[in-house]
């Protein structure tokens, strides 16, 4: 219980549990004294009602304490739990000791501490409750003192059933409410895990990539030098097609130096953590303009309803999206289709459609390295992981006409589009 005992987020959750399990009880104390003195006459009703409003003030000043300056340790939790145990005690003492169907209250205590107090703590804690129910079999105060026996004993068995009832409840609301909590957070714990798995396996993928870009650095600039050369000595005598060659030649080896390029932005950017913001047809202008490079006869067609607002990306956003391009167009050469919307405030949708076979859905698309045969399979991961870090999701839908991949992802606070304002 790490995180509801050496935390003081979680003093501060446990403080609304316990100042509804000690409301709860002073309740439940205050209406036995008034059903008793409707059957019976208390010997100690005034001693009673004293401990009753004693009891509520520390219960307050406890939640005040926890709620505002939660203390380090566990051990003034355990504490104010002793003392719990030592007023119901008292209470009951005043009121037949363990005579009292209410002496069941003293588990409640104790099973609070189990769940917000370390083992030796909460094991010191049920001796003290185990203490405190011998003392009030040996020591007790007479309930009244003419015995009504017939009154005491319906009396006896209808607080029975309400103690029972009380503690069930009790137990419900604040043993299981800390249940829930500690589940979602241990789901919360196993959901962490997997991201940094997922994390470890980028950095991985990352580094790779960083050092073939690197080794490529020198191939691509002999190769520009050689390109240089072969139009040097052929001035003049070449025909048109080895003009077209080398520019053809000339114009990818710019595209592989705008890539590096990019690798090494989108390198700065991740370590600095910097997001471009710019208006969405700018963002799909530039899109357009990569994937025109990469794809010349490409049959991409791509929508002209860009709706009117701004977007915070990278450079790892544009090749996300340049990934998914990739993947449509394998499954579909024919066509391709992208557009555009804002599906609702603040949220922005990407949307990339194509024809081809379909594509086999396990979960969540890219949650995992899948084998590709005609790529290196981590494309689709690694768009996935992109989104994700900028607050986004990818969704695909498969049908028997092809697939929909949707990019999800935010609209930055100062952007104003205008399917709200109309």
């Amino acid at each position: 219980m790490e995180w509801l005992t050496h935390s003081q987020t979680g003093f501060r959750q446990a403080a609304r549990y316990l100042l509804g399990m000690r409301l709860a009880i002073i309740s439940t104390l205050l209406i036995a004294v008034a059903v008793a003195e409707t059957t019976i006459t208390l010997a100690h009703r005034a001693e009673a009602l004293i401990l009753c409003l004693l009891y509520a003030v520390l219960a307050t000043l406890g939640w005040l304490w926890f709620s505002r300056k939660p203390p380090q340790g566990s051990l003034p939790v355990s504490l104010s739990l002793s003392a719990d145990l030592l007023l119901i005690g008292l209470w009951l003492f005043f009121t037949g000791g363990y005579t009292n169907p209410l002496v069941s209250l003293l588990l409640l205590p104790i099973a609070v501490a189990i769940i917000l107090v370390p083992s030796r703590q909460s094991i010191v804690l049920t001796l003290t409750g185990i203490a405190v129910y011998t003392a009030l079999v040996l020591w007790h105060a007479p309930v009244m003192h003419d015995h009504q026996h017939a009154d005491l004993a319906q009396l006896h068995l209808v607080g029975m059933w309400v103690t029972f009832a009380l503690t069930a409840a009790i137990l419900l609301l604040v043993v299981g409410t800390l249940a829930r909590r500690l589940r979602l957070q241990q789901s919360q714990l196993s959901d962490f895990r997997e991201d940094r798995l997922r994390d470890e396996q980028i950095i991985s993928l990352g580094l790779s990539a960083a050092a073939v870009a690197h080794r490529l650095g020198t191939p691509l600039n002999t190769l520009t030098l050689l390109l240089d050369e072969i139009r040097a000595h052929s001035a003049g005598n070449t025909s048109k097609e080895l003009d077209d060659d080398l520019a053809l030649m000339d114009q990818q080896l710019a595209l592989c130096s705008s890539h590096l390029q990019q690798l090494t932005k989108a390198a700065v950017e991740a370590r600095t953590d910097q997001l471009e913001q710019l208006p969405v047809q700018a963002w799909l202008k530039r899109l357009r303009e990569s994937a025109t490079l990469l794809w010349p006869s490409g049959p991409i067609n791509w929508s002209n309803n860009h709706p009117d607002a701004i977007i915070a990306v990278d450079a790892t956003v544009d090749q996300a999206v340049l990934n998914l391009l990739a993947n449509a167009l394998t499954a579909s050469p024919d066509w391709v289709a992208v557009n555009c919307r804002v599906t609702e405030p603040g949220r922005l949708e990407l949307i990339v459609e194509d024809h081809g076979d379909g594509l086999t859905l396990q979960g969540a698309p890219g949650e995992d390295i899948v084998d590709s045969r005609n790529g290196l399979g981590v494309g689709l991961f690694l768009s996935n992981a992109t989104i994700q870090r900028l607050g986004g999701n990818l969704r695909a839908r498969a049908s028997e006409t092809g697939t929909t991949m949707m990019i999800d992802l935010p609209i930055t606070r100062n952007s104003l589009y205008k399917e709200l304002s109309e």
